[in-house]
């Protein structure tokens, strides 16, 4: 199972998790919460990250961006743990699983899901794929906030009873920050093999000084947009509890700021993913108090 293990980064998987706790916090509050529909979305809000990690292995590889100077975790085509075939194998038979649920989640609310989830394949394959990869044109974050923000929240709210209220939006934005610094935080990470190998991330663009404030920016700017949100009323008051997480923001922000060091960095991004769960666990609770 390592060889999975390693092409399925388990700790990135928490990116999916909170936008469909938040999501499905708001139908409980509204009284309109489905377990069936809860349990669907987060499956496959699971499956179509899994996907992407997959593909984005394969992916990277055959473009050789992957090389043996590259700090992050192993790479399993990279490393020859696996072929690029049972890789895309894989990808096709996880596609298939998160397609079937989707297929339901549309049976159950409205056609609109059939859609967003076919944007999410198409975005999770254009990653790094294809012959235009946005990952390598500096447009990753925007599709992390997009798909990984708007999409999930607003679509994992949806599903329930094929509504989007506004606070779904706002509260959305907040999570899709986050889920978007995870990104950030890997491309800071990798910037120099990155730059060396011709992949154009917005941290390559950038340059490590403002990669580093925009991470900062991302994180700070969901604690604030979501004080502001529940100050306005324009979101429940209850959703405040989610500042409870911010001192958990403290050490992958100062790491990323200031470190250099390979284990370092991926440690903040770890501590990131963790800070996104965590945030999205109290927002789910906070909406419904």
């Amino acid at each position: 199972m390592r060889p999975w293990l390693v092409a399925a980064r388990p700790s990135t998987l928490l990116a999916s998790v909170a936008p469909v706790l938040v999501g499905s916090g708001l139908a409980a509050d509204a009284g309109v919460f489905r377990w069936d529909a809860f349990s669907a979305a987060l499956a496959g809000a699971v499956l179509i990250n899994l996907a992407a990690n997959f593909a984005n292995d394969a992916s990277d590889a055959k473009r050789g961006v992957d090389t043996a100077s590259r700090i992050g975790p192993p790479r399993a085509v990279a490393t020859g743990l696996l072929t690029a075939r049972q890789v895309w194998t894989a990808t096709a038979i996880v596609v298939a699983g998160a397609s079937v649920l989707g297929i339901y989640l549309a049976s159950i609310s409205s056609w609109v899901i059939i859609a967003v989830g076919a944007a999410s394949i198409l975005a999770m394959l254009g990653y790094t794929g294809g012959p235009v990869p946005y990952g390598y044109r500096a447009l990753g974050e925007v599709f992390v906030f997009l798909f990984f923000g708007l999409a999930a929240v607003v679509g994992s709210r949806f599903v329930h009873d094929a509504t989007a209220p506004r606070e779904a939006w706002l509260l959305a934005i907040p999570v899709g920050f986050l889920a978007s610094a995870i990104l950030v935080a890997n491309n800071v990470r990798d910037i120099d093999t990155d730059a060396h190998t011709g992949k154009r991330t917005l941290a390559v663009v950038l340059g490590r000084p403002a990669a580093r404030i925009l991470f900062g920016g991302l994180i700070l700017g969901a604690f604030v947009l979501t004080a502001v949100f529940a100050a306005t009323g324009w979101t429940a008051r209850g959703s405040l509890i989610s500042l409870a997480a911010l001192p958990l923001a403290y050490m992958p922000i100062r790491t990323v700021a200031r470190s250099f060091d390979g284990p370092q960095l991926i440690g903040a991004l770890q501590a990131n993913a963790r800070l996104h769960l965590i945030f999205g666990i109290l927002l789910a609770v906070g909406v419904q108090l």
